[in-house]
């Protein structure tokens, strides 16, 4: 995807913020719409499509983590939550809900920019339609490489951004473990014990789709002193 025809959705219920944010987007290239807080969001979302939504966490009604958790239920679209800064409870409550990323409050636009530009890269691409499907089976999941898509029989999983480029990271090196730090440098992320944490928040929700019991993973193994380690059948 260019970076340059996605079509943004901001959600924040501080007027000021919300049309500085759109007015700087749009010259940064993006189509961008915007909501005052959850409930237009839902409103919105209902009869378009995003290619990202920016989502503050502190709103008034359903805050951002709540709007995240169920969003998840029915979209994949990669989310990025603007925290207050110090609020580390609601950035891994955000992760766990589903997010694909966080940033925290008062932050540089040009900063906004990048992270929402690594993001939309770690989206899966659409193949040709004439490649050859490489696939691997977890199970009752079936994990197509090519595609970046992953089935239940004849149902869909829904991935999110993330869980996305962390099942390209694995399936290019089944049966090896990969380290945290290694997770952390092809996600794009900063370095650090922070963004470590966060990986092994995404791992957790990506185990629940995973595995049929998440607590015992089969499929997406934990090495200890090693890393994880995706293990097909």
């Amino acid at each position: 995807m260019s970076e340059m025809d996605a079509h943004l959705l901001i959600v924040d219920d501080d007027e000021r913020i919300r049309d500085l944010l759109k007015k700087f987007l749009m010259r940064s290239g993006f189509l961008v719409t915007s909501a005052r807080d959850a409930a237009h969001a839902r409103r919105v979302l209902s009869g378009l499509d995003f290619d990202m939504i920016v989502l503050d966490v502190m709103m008034p009604g359903e805050d951002g983590v709540s709007l995240t958790r169920a969003l998840r239920e029915t979209h994949s679209t990669p989310i990025l939550l603007l925290t207050a800064k110090g609020e580390t409870e609601h950035r891994i409550a955000g992760l766990e809900a589903g997010a694909d990323d966080y940033l925290a409050k008062p932050f540089e636009p040009k900063e906004l920019l990048l992270r929402i530009n690594a993001i939309l890269r770690r989206m899966p691409e659409t193949p040709a339609h004439d490649a050859v499907a490489k696939i691997l089976h977890l199970g009752p999941i079936r994990y197509d490489i090519e595609r970046g898509e992953m089935w239940q029989g004849e149902d869909p999983v829904r991935l999110t951004a993330t869980e996305s480029q962390l099942m390209k990271i694995f399936s290019a090196q089944p049966g090896e473990p990969i380290s945290r730090a290694k997770l952390v440098e092809d996600l794009g992320r900063d370095k650090g014990q922070a963004q470590e944490r966060a990986v092994d928040v995404q791992i957790t929700r990506l185990r629940r789709k995973l595995e049929q019991d998440p607590k015992q993973p089969r499929y997406l193994q934990t090495v200890r002193g090693a890393g994880y380690m995706l293990a097909p059948d």
